[in-house]
């Protein structure tokens, strides 16, 4: 058979990204239905997956390796993945929403952005906020199945809670909007107080309570939600590893470290 197309690489990559990890196999009824659309066998897209998995650091150095046959193709579509994630996230949604599956992958809205910067809703401008927007939703997808749908912090599992938080904001950083690395998944609580910098997270991801929150130490909630898991590490995702760099930045940046005055 020829080799992968563009649109076939998108569609494979998108996968990878909103899928679980161990659901990557031929008779996922998922993978059948795509492999289908796409005109490859579920066997061949199953190994796709596992090859873009042996390209993932968080598979390789947890040992669940994937297939070790990734191609120049791949290598190089996982490439893009890492240097322009604002960029290839669009399009491989686009790619996976272009099939009209039986269910779809996607919410119907996707997560807002903390304080979206405005647009001027006329060409260039336009198709940049659908894109956005399309982007958002693989965005969201993809954090979660890396911690395969629950809290980081408490592990709660319903997705009505949870949110792919920016470890960046998305204002504030338009390469890492979109990029899997620059999230965490959190339900709605953790996800305000992390966006407020009244929590962080260390260099070996432990909770970092603020001290404004911490003279509240009196209150019978913010002690059992917060102070009581200080030092707590995150249960850390089985792909998409949060980007230390980004989480430095959080920590140095956006962090309150300061009493409430």
């Amino acid at each position: 058979m020829a080799g992968w197309t563009r649109d076939q690489l998108l569609v494979a990559l998108g996968l990878y990204c909103t899928m679980e990890f161990g659901k990557f196999h031929q008779h996922n009824p998922r993978i059948i239905e795509v492999a289908e659309k796409i005109g490859r066998t579920p066997s061949a897209l199953a190994m796709k997956l596992s090859n873009l998995a042996s390209l993932d650091p968080v598979i390789r150095e947890s040992g669940r390796r994937g297939l070790e046959g990734a191609s120049s193709a791949d290598r190089a579509i996982w490439r893009e993945l890492e240097e322009s994630p604002d960029q290839i996230m669009p399009a491989a949604e686009e790619a996976l929403a272009n099939l009209s599956l039986s269910e779809p992958l996607f919410d119907i809205e996707p997560e807002p952005a903390s304080e979206p910067e405005p647009i001027n809703y006329a060409g260039e401008d336009r198709l940049a906020m659908t894109r956005q927007r399309r982007g958002q939703h693989i965005f969201r997808k993809s954090v979660l199945s890396s911690y395969e749908n629950r809290c980081c912090i408490t592990g709660l599992a319903d997705t009505r809670f949870l949110v792919a938080s920016h470890i960046r904001p998305w204002r504030s950083d338009k390469h890492n909007r979109l990029n899997p690395h620059n999230g965490l998944c959190l339900s709605t609580l953790y996800d305000r107080a992390f966006d407020l910098g009244l929590i962080t997270f260390s260099a070996d991801f432990r909770l970092t309570v603020s001290p404004s929150l911490r003279e509240q130490m009196n209150n019978d909630y913010v002690n059992e939600s917060f102070l009581r898991r200080e030092g707590q590490q995150i249960n850390l995702p089985n792909k998409f590893s949060p980007d230390v760099g980004l989480m430095a930045w959080h920590r140095e940046n956006f962090f309150i470290n300061d009493a409430a005055s």
